[in-house]
Parts: C-alpha cells; sequence; structure tokens
C-alpha cells in the first residue's frame, strides 16, 4: 500500500496549516484552492498566544512571533480620542504566555506554503465534495473519500474542508442543518503605507461602529471598521467615500488611514457566525475544520486562531497509519466544545459594538470606563481561557515561553 492521502479543500490559513501539518505527519497531501494565486489581499490577522503555540508543532511558531511589532500601550477609545481602557504588551505577556501578533494574512500564508512539498497546492482548482467515504475497521476495509475537480476526481483516506464559511462540504455533510446567520453588521478591511504620525494601537467604538488600527511589522498599517447596517448594502460610490462619511471625523490615526487608503484594495464582507454548532466536526473521513466548521464574528480576533487550533489538533490525531475513525471522533470531542464556546463569546461582543442609541451607547461607555479604571489585566480578560490554550503536547517553545511571561512579570 502506498502512502496515504490527505485532500485538503481551501488554501486559507487554517488548510494550510493542516495541510502542513498532515505533511509533517507523513501523509501524502493535496490542496485544492478555487483562487487563481494566493495572491496578498489587503488585510491583516490577529494571531494570539494559542496560535502560536499551535503553529510551533509544526515549527512555524517562531517566525510568526517575529512579526510582533506592539511594544507598549494601546486600548479601547471613544471618536473624539479619549481612551476608556489601556493594555499593555507586557501585560499580554504576563497573561497569556505571548503577545498578540497582528500580521499580513499573506505573510502567513507564505511561511505555511512553504511548508508544503512541490507540487501539493494547486491553485484554480475548484472542488466538490463526491462522497465523503467509510473509514475502515478490524473487520472491513471501508471505502475512500472521493473529491471531484476539472482535472479529474481524487481519492483519499482523509479530506480535511477548510472551505470557509460558505462551506459546500458543511451543507453535503449535514444538509439539514441552518446556515450561518448574518451578525448585523458589516465589515471594511484595508492595509496601508507607513504613516507620518505615530500612533497607539487601538480599537474605537462609536454608535454602531467600530474603527481598529494596528501596526504590522514592516511598518505597515492595518485597519479595520464595522457598521450596523442591513446585509448585503454597498455604497453608492465607492467603500472609501462610505468609510470617509462613517468614520472621516475620528480621532488620529483615523483620517491618516482614510487618506492613504486606495479604494481598489478596500474590502469589505458582510459578518456571518454559526447559527447552531454542528452536531461534530466530521463526517466519513471529512473533518470539518475553521470557518467551515465553525464561522464566528471576528471581535475576539479568533476566526484564524481556531482554525489553526483544529489544524493542529487534527494533524496530531491522524496518525497516516491510524485509525481515521477513532481520530476523526476524537478530533469533534476535543474542538466541538471548546470553538462552540468561542464562537459565542465573539458574538456577544459583536452584539455590543452593534448599540447605536444614546442610552444604550451612553452605559456601554461606562462600563468600559470603569473596566479600564481597575487596570490592563483586567481590560484583557475577554481572551482568558481562550488565548491561554495550549496543544495536546510540548511544544519546542514551550521553556521559552516560560521564560518569557517570568520576565514580563518581573517587569
Amino acid at each position: 500500500m502506498g502512502q496515504p492521502r490527505a485532500v485538503v479543500i481551501g488554501a486559507g490559513i487554517g488548510g494550510l496549516t493542516a495541510a502542513a501539518g498532515l505533511h509533517r505527519g507523513g501523509w501524502s497531501v493535496t490542496v485544492l484552492e478555487r483562487a487563481a494565486s494566493l495572491e496578498p489581499v489587503g488585510a491583516g490577522i490577529a494571531l494570539a498566544p494559542n496560535a502560536h503555540r499551535a503553529l510551533d508543532v509544526i515549527g512555524a511558531g517562531d517566525e510568526v512571533r517575529a512579526m510582533s511589532f506592539w511594544q507598549g500601550e494601546g486600548g479601547l477609545r471613544l471618536p473624539s480620542g479619549r481612551w476608556l481602557s489601556r493594555a499593555t504588551s507586557a501585560a499580554a505577556v504576563e497573561r497569556y504566555g505571548g503577545p498578540v501578533v497582528v500580521a499580513h494574512r499573506a505573510a502567513v500564508a507564505g511561511l505555511l506554503a512553504a511548508r508544503l512539498p512541490e507540487g501539493a497546492l494547486r491553485t484554480a482548482a475548484p472542488a466538490a465534495l463526491a462522497d465523503p467515504g467509510v473509514p475502515g475497521t478490524p473487520g472491513a476495509p471501508g471505502r475512500p473519500a472521493r473529491v471531484t475537480t476539472p482535472a479529474g476526481d481524487l481519492e483519499a483516506e482523509l479530506v480535511v474542508a477548510a472551505d470557509g464559511i460558505h462551506s459546500a462540504v458543511r451543507r453535503a455533510l449535514f444538509p439539514g442543518h441552518p446556515e450561518p446567520r448574518y451578525a448585523g453588521f458589516t465589515a471594511w478591511r484595508v492595509v496601508v503605507p507607513p504613516l507620518d504620525e505615530p500612533f497607539q494601537p487601538h480599537e474605537t467604538w462609536g454608535r454602531g461602529t467600530l474603527w481598529g488600527t494596528v501596526p504590522l511589522h514592516d511598518g505597515r498599517v492595518y485597519a479595520y471598521a464595522t457598521a450596523a447596517v442591513p446585509p448585503g448594502e454597498k455604497a453608492p460610490d465607492n467603500e472609501k467615500a462610505e468609510l470617509l462619511r462613517r468614520f472621516g471625523d475620528w480621532h488620529h490615526p483615523v483620517p491618516a488611514v482614510l487618506a492613504a487608503a486606495e479604494p481598489g484594495v478596500l474590502l469589505r464582507h458582510d459578518v456571518y457566525a454559526a447559527a447552531a454548532p454542528l452536531p461534530a466536526h466530521h463526517r466519513g473521513r471529512v473533518a470539518l475544520l475553521g470557518d467551515a466548521a465553525h464561522p464566528m464574528t471576528p471581535n475576539l480576533g479568533q476566526g484564524g486562531c481556531q482554525a489553526i487550533e483544529d489544524a493542529v489538533v487534527l494533524s496530531l490525531l491522524a496518525s497516516p497509519d491510524g485509525d481515521v475513525a477513532a481520530a476523526l471522533a476524537a478530533y469533534t470531542d476535543q474542538r466541538l466544545a471548546r470553538t462552540t464556546d468561542v464562537v459565542r463569546r465573539s458574538g456577544q461582543i459583536g452584539r455590543l459594538t452593534t448599540w447605536s442609541s444614546r442610552p444604550a451607547f451612553a452605559l456601554r461607555t461606562a462600563l468600559f470606563a470603569a473596566v479600564g479604571l481597575l487596570g490592563p489585566r483586567l481590560a484583557l480578560r475577554g481572551l482568558d481561557g481562550i488565548a491561554d490554550w495550549r496543544p495536546p503536547h510540548d511544544t519546542y517553545a514551550a521553556g521559552a515561553q516560560e521564560a518569557e511571561s517570568t520576565r514580563a512579570a518581573q517587569n
């Protein structure tokens, strides 16, 4: 028998992490990506320490940590510029064992793709699940899964579906399950060149609106915004003009970011989240991963992190010469409850951002200000039980992370 085959549908951060982990574990891996290329997109990705530790399993954690730029303070503000709460990078390291790294998504995708063997990644290759397969048992050989592509069908002992929020594979596996629902707001993202004047990383909450600005390690600036609007809306002129109308008079550096943004690189997407948890994150020989399994709002910065966790846990459980059925059952057991909790917690924060009436805005501002008075450690509590996650076994960086946390606590 030849090397066991794994097919990954989707070359996002989760799919590439899964492919790298499975390849490292001895699988023959093929990644099928619908897009024509892995071109850079104008968006950043937040990677908290839970994602760094997961990436340590495939030897990529330190490369992500090297992208950390945040030093000093940052926090939550009002459109006027008033600070409601502050946190420090040292406090994040002390509490969670590492910094929250905001990196360009293309840079993270590139370092993951570099861990795949030549020819494993196929672009311009849309794929559909034709047969989820049946895992073998001691008394029966089972049946491989089958994936259809324009170039022909592929059979595999394992299929990883990382095909996003509106996953066709999820619908095929669980046809009666509710589709993700609109979270009540749309989101814009952009990366702009370095700004002339310095700024502190911030997230600013207005009435039904939100803006965040974060420096990237290469000097560029990542900005994101949300607004509570009906789904499907688009700007009557262009999205830069829409952002200027909504955020143009907010505090520095918001106007500077908007001045530097090119309309053609602004991304806008309505935000969707899981309407209900799936009964399982697998069926047959197929594992669902990331947004395909548990779409969530971006408010805790955990969409990519949870996909990375999924990918690493799956690659640790799925031995190429092991019991696929048992591995996938264990994968669901380890991931379903955790991701359901993160979806719930992220959605709660997302709903707070949509508050737009004056009384609700005043109440929310007072609550955040009270938290801010209690110090940066309390301001970070939203990631407790999330950012402190560790993979199922120690990694090469475990000792270094403990030392880093000790140094931060002493400073």
